[in-house]
């Protein structure tokens, strides 16, 4: 017997493993012939369904119905469903499975007898039989899957195997897809596959392509696993109480944007996370379910649909579901997600409140859903917010639930539904220093699935963060005298001096140079038709503006290469050349781009005097559904332009590339790069594009919300990527060497000599299976690695190499006989070839270990990391890091100026050498702990940071307070700045007398008509100095602020 084969590795111990669950296990093998009744019960080949089992099964189940109906129902499993669709027929299927057969065959009440077939409630009623090589008899072949899980004497279970040494992915590609249409009847009645070699299992549906076959590599949640994947996937998923709670509750049918109807099974994260949330509302609380933390791109909504599904089922009690979310398109987008799943059945404007009273009624009536925004949780003229409803027994399901539900809107929802109980959805929790706000609003987490689980388990595709922030070079030698001249000839004074300092040190301007957006626009063309993989993109822009002005920007620039291969064209290129210039010219004239942005008031004059046109996009936005032309993977709209729609809550699974020109940080960060992150057919990973400089706030956000046991980050950085290169290509020179060839003579040679170069180290690299499989695994390396890296121009010394291999592959696969996806797509590969090229400017790497995240870094490590002899230089950093991060806190609120005192005396005291470095380092730990709580102040105290500076500015000097008075300042604040900013600070209003006096006029009416009465005249002068500088110097109008662009 041989030890390593597929027999004695997989099938035999997964039989074993099955058997101590409590499956009985049988080998039909010997039915290769002809069924034998004795062995299965069936009669025939093409029998899937064993009525020896699932006969005294139905009598079990329904001890009291008569024969009949048992008959009819079994009549009803076998009938011939091969007219309809699978999809179809395993749906009718599953419906029975759930809520059984509906006979026509009356009771003493007149009523229809319905059959169950399945015991839900009680797993260990039903019967379990495992039978390997189960011989299936399809209309014109006959096939013999591994193994057959049926319950019942229902073929529920599919397992396929494979040895070792073979790939997972082959018992789909070779057998499922197979048996699919050899013997489609086996799919009827099949709830969920497993495909496995021992060391990769993944689980999937009968729809599923094998993208979204996902693995299972946890039984629990406490993480337990077991020998191998194999065995952790079987534990997990067909343990007869866990095998039934997946098919009852963790099985979906979902209509697609293509009309398509699609079945998803649950992946491991869902299944453990909705099964503790469940439990939670078991248990019982103070209305906080808590929180469910799955990271974006990992299946969410489909999470919530679970939730609320199995709470129907198995929670006795008439749920309502309020589905909450904070913005219009996420409203419709999570009904249409509940509605494509069968999860809502009503009618749109049924379950969906338009208004406050219309909440109201609904949650008055007999809905089980009910769809609004948060918004409709306030009244019309402010009062308060009566009760809608006293039920205990509506459970409120906010979706996205990190941004909007930690201040009024939420008390509001609270006095609304007072008894209600309360779960948060999110994938990017509110976290400020040690305190988690999303928790203090829900509970506890209930559920965490970070971002490095995702990719890990495969449930989101690898992110790649790649820097191309154009470097500013200056052209000017004379540069500084004409400032200086420039500056002599204005006559500034020392405060006019200080301000174009100010206004010219923000990223603002530098971010909207026209110079800089026409260098940014010209490679993102260049990156954007030379990336490895060709999905979609968005480019996310700083403002609207900005957005048009790119859009504009990257049109101008395709134009110019359609032209210039107009003109290749007109030299009369050789023949393979033309084909690829006619094919990339085809793809460039038939790709759509669009700007997505916001309608505001006046948006046509505003951009009118900005040199640009809004109405043909805005005509696009209104008339076009270009949200489904996005998400459409065929459709030609493959570029957007954004700047806050549609970078959250938008899921798009063919966008592989996000083009970053905007500040970010944190969830919104986070949220936006997720686009990239969906699984896709041919997407190997998502790439991120950096113009802008968010990489020290990327690390921040990731360490918040990716990391994973190891602590790494899971976006990987290009220097990474390269060096991982390197390493294979020496992988394979040494393979080629070891078998008496050199890969860089073959590559230094021309003509014939080349061509025999190749042909003997083919010959050596067939001679046995393991040689040609060892080659074809590391060229397959160098392949998938050199396709991450590309369009960097550090791709082009692998150029001569990767072509190399790929013509050796080539000869390879032509000797084989058979055409694999590779070969196949040899044009576009070819494309790819003639179009890398270097950058027209050089790309500065940023390595991730050399940046310091003082924010969310845990300093107990890091103290334990440095040993004695770094802290020198250690030190050295940190403390530049602070002063980095201290001006930007001072920049945003200037009564933090205290703060910038004790970190000057710190470094004095180091340097007078009163500290020695371990002291210093200490400290400097110390005070990056208060800038942790400085920074996250405004959370805790309910306020933005605008607002916080104003309430600052009020109270840092002021008379002593109450705590009703320090409530009546914040609220002086927030009116204070919603006056000013919604009606007062218009465009260029410091060039006008008249609108600087209606500024000073306002901030003195609030003062003395909101502050507490210790703020006499004399504080009452003060504070309007202080305020009045504070608007001038911070705020260009009410939209270009320090504090909009710290978000942005």
């Amino acid at each position: 017997m041989n030890l390593n084969s597929e027999d004695a590795t997989t099938e035999k111990p997964a039989l074993e493993l099955l058997q101590n669950l409590g499956w009985k296990i049988m080998d039909a093998f010997a039915e290769t012939d002809g069924a034998l009744p004795e062995l299965t019960g069936r009669e025939r080949l093409d029998e899937v369904v064993l009525v020896k089992y699932l006969r005294p099964a139905l009598e079990k189940l329904n001890p009291s119905a008569p024969r009949e109906a048992i008959d009819a129902t079994i009549t009803e499993l076998q009938r011939d469903r091969s007219t309809m669709t699978p999809v179809t027929a395993n749906q009718e299927v599953y419906k029975l499975l759930k809520d059984g057969y509906k006979t026509d065959i009356l009771d003493d009440n007149d009523e229809p007898i319905t059959i169950y077939i399945v015991d839900m409630m009680n797993p260990a009623n039903n019967t379990y039989v495992a039978i390997s090589q189960f011989w299936i008899l399809g209309r014109l072949h006959k096939r013999r899957p591994d193994v057959i899980g049926f319950i019942n004497g229902l073929p529920l279970i599919h397992i396929e195997l494979k040895a070792p040494d073979k790939k997972a992915r082959d018992a789909y590609t070779d057998n499922l897809r197979d048996y699919r249409d050899t013997i489609p009847q086996l799919f009827w009645y099949n709830q969920f596959i497993i495909i496995s070699n021992g060391t990769d299992t993944r689980v999937g549906s009968m729809t599923a392509p094998f993208e979204h076959f996902a693995e299972w590599k946890r039984i629990n949640d406490e993480g337990e696993a077991g020998i191998v994947s194999l065995d952790t996937t079987i534990r997990a998923t067909c343990e007869p109480v866990r095998a039934i709670d997946i098919i009852e509750n963790f099985i979906l049918f979902t209509v697609g944007d293509d009309g398509k109807v699609a079945k998803i099974v649950a992946k491991n994260h869902q299944f453990i996370g909705v099964n503790n949330a469940v439990e939670s509302l078991q248990n019982g609380n103070d209305g906080r379910l808590g929180v469910f933390w799955h990271t974006q791109g990992s299946g969410k909504s489909y999470s919530m649909v679970f939730f609320a599904q199995k709470v129907l089922r198995k929670i006795s009690g008439n749920w309502t579901f309020v589905v909450i979310t904070d913005r219009l398109d996420l409203d419709s987008q999570i009904y249409k997600n509940f509605a494509r799943a069968g999860a809502v059945t009503e009618p749109e404007e049924q379950v969906r409140a338009d208004s406050s009273s219309d909440l109201q009624i609904k949650l008055g009536s007999d809905h089980r859903y009910v769809f609004t925004l948060i918004h409709k949780f306030q009244t019309s003229d402010g009062s308060e917010m009566p009760m809608v409803s006293d039920r205990n027994n509506i459970i409120v399901m906010t979706d996205e639930a990190h941004r909007t539900q930690y201040a009024t809107l939420a008390l509001n929802m609270r006095k609304a539904l007072p008894n209600a109980r309360f779960i948060g959805f999110t994938g990017t929790p509110l976290i400020a220093g040690a305190n988690e706000k999303t928790k203090e609003v829900f509970g506890d987490y209930v559920s965490k699935y970070n971002f490095k689980e995702a990719v890990i388990d495969g449930a989101t595709v690898p992110l790649y963060y790649e820097n191309r922030i154009p470097e500013l070079q200056l052209t000017n030698e004379d540069f500084d005298k004409d400032m200086e001249r420039l500056i002599d000839a204005a006559e500034l004074d020392e405060e006019q001096e200080k301000l174009l300092e100010r206004q010219f040190a923000r990223q603002y301007h530098l971010v909207t140079r026209d110079d800089r957006l026409e260098r940014v626009a010209g490679d993102i063309v260049d990156h954007f038709l030379n990336r490895g993989y060709q999905g979609k993109a968005m480019v996310v822009s700083i403002d609207k503006v900005t957005a048009v002005r790119t859009y504009d920007k990257v049109q101008k620039h395709w134009q110019s290469i359609i032209d210039s291969i107009l003109v290749r064209l007109d030299s009369n290129p050789e023949p393979e050349l033309r084909k690829r210039l006619e094919e990339q010219l085809e793809y460039m004239r038939s790709t759509d781009m669009a700007v997505v942005v916001s309608q505001s008031q006046n948006e046509i004059d505003d951009f009118r005097q900005k040199g640009l046109d809004i109405v043909p996009h805005r005509e696009r936005m209104v008339h076009e559904d270009l949200e489904e032309k996005f998400k459409k993977p065929s459709d030609p709209l493959r570029i957007v332009f954004v700047c806050a729609m549609w970078i959250t809550g938008f899921d798009a699974q063919s966008v592989s590339t996000v083009y970053l020109d905007k500040p970010m940080r944190g969830h919104t960060l986070m949220q936006t790069i997720a686009r990239a992150n969906r699984v896709f057919a041919g997407k190997t990973n998502g790439l991120i594009v950096d113009y802008i400089g968010v990489f020290r706030d990327l690390q921040k956000a990731l360490s918040i919300y990716g990391e994973g046991a190891g602590g790494d980050m899971p976006v990987r950085n290009k220097q990474e990527l390269i060096a991982d290169l390197n390493t294979v290509l020496e992988e394979i020179k040494s393979f080629v060497s070891s078998h008496g060839q050199s890969l860089d003579s073959i590559e230094a040679s021309i003509g014939f000599e080349r061509v025999a170069g190749i042909e003997r180290l083919v010959n050596e690299i067939v001679a046995t299976p393991e040689t040609k499989k060892a080659f074809g695994s590391l060229a397959g390396s160098f392949d998938k690695l050199f396709k991450a890296i590309l369009p960097d121009p550090l791709g082009n010394q692998y150029l001569p190499t990767y072509q190399l291999l790929r013509t050796i592959q080539g000869q390879i696969r032509a000797l084989a006989g058979d055409v694999s996806i590779d070969h196949v797509t040899k044009n576009i590969e070819d494309l790819l070839d003639e179009s890398i090229e270097a950058g027209s400017y050089t790309i500065k790497e940023l390595k991730a270990d050399e940046v310091i995240d003082l924010s969310q870094v845990d300093f107990e490590k890091l103290q334990q990391k440095f040993g004695f002899k770094q802290k020198n230089i250690e030190g050295e950093k940190l403390k530049n890091e602070i002063d980095a991060r201290l001006k930007h806190l001072i920049e945003l609120n200037k009564t933090r100026i205290d703060l910038a005192d004790r970190f000057q005396k710190l470094i004095d005291e180091y340097n007078s050498g009163s500290k020695n470095i371990e002291e210093f380092f200490n400290e400097l730990v110390e005070f990056a702990h208060e800038l942790d709580e400085e920074e996250q102040r405004a959370v805790r105290e309910e306020m933005s940071e605008e607002e916080l500076v104003i309430f600052d500015l009020i109270v840092r000097p002021g008379p002593e307070l109450t705590k009703a008075e320090v409530a009546q300042v914040k609220k002086a604040a927030r009116d204070l700045l919603l006056n000013l900013k919604h009606q007062k600070l218009v465009l260029d209003w410091k060039k006008s007398q008249q609108n600087r006096a209606i500024v000073q006029r306002t901030i003195r009416d609030v003062l003395n008509d909101e502050l507490p009465s210790g703020y006499d005249s004399d504080w009452q002068r003060k504070k309007l100095g202080v305020l009045y500088e504070h608007f001038y110097e911070s705020y260009e109008d009410a939209n270009i602020n320090v504090y909009e662009l710290a978000v942005k």
